[in-house]
Parts: C-alpha cells; sequence; structure tokens
C-alpha cells in the first residue's frame, strides 16, 4: 500500500501521462476523450490509492486501468452517439483522394492502425508503440502469447492490404 501526496500524483502524472494519453487514443480514436480517460484514471487511482497492492510496475497498473476505461467508452451511450453522428457527417462531406495524397505518412499509417479491429489494433499497439513483449502484451490482455502472436500477424497482414498501392514520398527520395 502507498499514500501519495498531491506533489507524488503531479510526479506520476508528469511520467505517464503523455503515453497513457497516446494509449487511450488508440482505443477511442478521439483526443478530447483520451484525455478524459487518462484524468479518469489518475482520480481513480488517487482515490482507490489505499487498495492498491505494489505488487509489479505501476506503470502496468496504470495501463490496465487506461484500457479498462477505454474500453467502458466504447461500449457507452455517449460514444454510440457520436459514432452516428460522425456517420451522418462524413456521409456528407467525403475526404477526397488528394487531400490523403497530402498527408504525411506517419498519419496514413496512424489512420490504418486506427481502421483496424480492436484485437489487432491493441496487440500492435502494444507490441510496436509500447515495445513491449509479447510475454508482456500476454499478460495485459490476459491471453495466451500465441494468440498475441496471430493478432501480430493478423494485424500486419490488414495494415499491408490497407497500404498496399501507397507510394510513399520517403522511398521516392533515396
Amino acid at each position: 500500500m502507498i499514500l501519495l501526496t498531491i506533489h507524488d500524483l503531479k510526479e506520476l502524472m508528469l511520467q505517464y501521462t503523455e503515453s497513457l494519453i497516446r494509449l487511450a487514443y488508440y482505443y477511442v480514436k478521439d483526443i478530447q476523450a483520451a484525455e478524459d480517460i487518462v484524468q479518469e484514471v489518475f482520480i481513480k487511482f488517487y482515490h482507490m490509492q489505499n487498495s492498491y497492492e505494489e505488487r509489479g510496475e505501476l506503470k502496468a497498473y496504470l495501463t490496465k486501468m487506461t484500457v479498462n476505461k477505454s474500453k467502458d467508452y466504447l461500449k457507452s451511450w455517449a460514444y454510440r452517439k457520436i459514432q452516428l453522428q460522425n456517420k451522418f457527417f462524413l456521409t456528407v462531406g467525403k475526404r477526397n483522394a488528394d487531400e490523403l495524397v497530402r498527408k504525411d505518412e506517419q498519419a496514413i499509417i496512424g489512420e490504418a492502425i486506427l481502421a483496424l479491429p480492436i484485437k489487432q489494433r491493441e496487440v500492435l499497439i502494444y507490441f510496436y508503440f509500447n515495445e513491449m513483449t509479447i510475454t508482456e502484451v500476454a499478460h495485459l490482455l490476459s491471453i495466451p502469447e500465441s494468440t498475441v502472436k496471430t493478432r501480430l500477424r493478423r494485424g500486419k497482414e490488414l495494415l499491408r492490404n490497407q497500404l498496399k498501392g501507397i507510394e510513399w514520398e520517403v522511398l521516392l527520395n533515396e
């Protein structure tokens, strides 16, 4: 059991906020919602710190809380309502192909990752962006390592298919 002061909480927030927001964003695809989720995680952690037993790494604990809050958000009525509104507005104003061509390669890859099904998306994010091992991802998601490997393979295949026809400016300049 640990008892945090406000100063300790600020230090934790400085250390972990950016990576947790990035993680939440890859789940919910909305930066404001991701920031709200991370804020809720820190508030909940502060109020529930008496029940936190330091068995492992604090980062893993906060990551798990963020994942759970993100999944809860995806199940919520607020999220479904936003999705319905977005579908309506996207049919009104479709993006044209020229706009996609001008986008930075990183943004294209980010969008492709966000388009993946959640199961493939989350293992790719943990493995590549959070630089976790297959064992760590399996432990975090409470699934077998073989499932993590399968989801990684399928996620990479889906990404490869999505990004197949794109001419990468970085490769053209070599």
